[in-house]
């Protein structure tokens, strides 16, 4: 069953993540792809793209190929990344026939909760990447810095629709966490919906981040914080 968020909600996704909410992120991605490729990558590929609210901020930084598994967010995509190659596929296992230079995988590494599947997600982005190639994997937690609580957002739109959603999260169980959305949508008539979607979010050590790289066929793993995590996870494919 498609999750209304990533399906008929998908047009409103914009007022999720509007123009710049990514921009200081993106930055600080392309800044680590600056310092760790050997030359500014000319080829990305970003699994589990969503709206195509992160990859907005690459265009013109490098050639772009976005996958999501929801054809209703690709094609939000495709409004903000008009030049960007959009595929439909389930990054555990969509095989491409191609390689890149970098692979990104932003919120959707979110949605990966069991081991295995977090061992397949990392193998499709290995085989993907061409020899000295670099992932970037950004978590939004690992178990050793979750923290229940709320967060709050949403927008009110230029062409008169608004958005307002409550975000909850916790408790902790095995490698999962429970996040609630609590999400409000007034259209241009004035008429308001309320929708709740619940997710188990992925939760890993990093202990079990480095070996799940490693047992994917990468090398020189390591992890950072940035400005928005504490984890910010890097790794080379090294030779075929």
């Amino acid at each position: 069953m498609v999750s209304r968020l990533y399906g008929d909600l998908a047009p409103w996704w914009p007022l999720f993540a509007p123009a710049g909410y990514y921009e200081g992120e993106a930055r600080s991605i392309m800044g680590l792809l600056d310092k760790v490729c050997p030359l500014r990558p000319r080829r990305i590929l970003e699994l589990g793209s969503g709206g195509g609210s992160m990859a907005a901020h690459f265009n013109g930084f490098a050639a772009l190929t976005l996958l999501d598994c929801e054809e209703a967010m690709l094609a939000v995509s495709r409004q903000s990344n008009p030049a960007a190659r959009h595929v439909r596929g389930d990054m555990r296992s969509v095989r491409l026939d191609d390689v890149f230079d970098a692979v990104i995988i932003h919120d959707a590494i979110n949605h990966i909760n069991r081991a295995e599947d977090l061992l397949a997600t990392l193998t499709t982005a290995r085989v993907h990447l061409a020899q000295d190639g670099v992932a970037i994997v950004l978590p939004d937690d690992t178990a050793e810095t979750f923290r229940a609580g709320i967060s709050t957002g949403g927008q009110d739109g230029a062409e008169g629709r608004s958005l307002r959603y409550l975000l909850w999260t916790g408790p902790a169980h095995g490698t999962a966490y429970r996040i609630d959305f609590a999400i409000m949508c007034r259209d241009t008539d004035g008429s308001t919906q309320a929708i709740h979607e619940a997710f188990d979010f992925g939760l890993f050590s990093r202990a079990t981040w480095q070996s799940a790289f490693l047992n994917a066929g990468f090398t020189d793993v390591r992890s950072q914080a940035d400005a928005c995590r504490s984890d910010v996870f890097i790794a080379r494919a090294g030779a075929a």
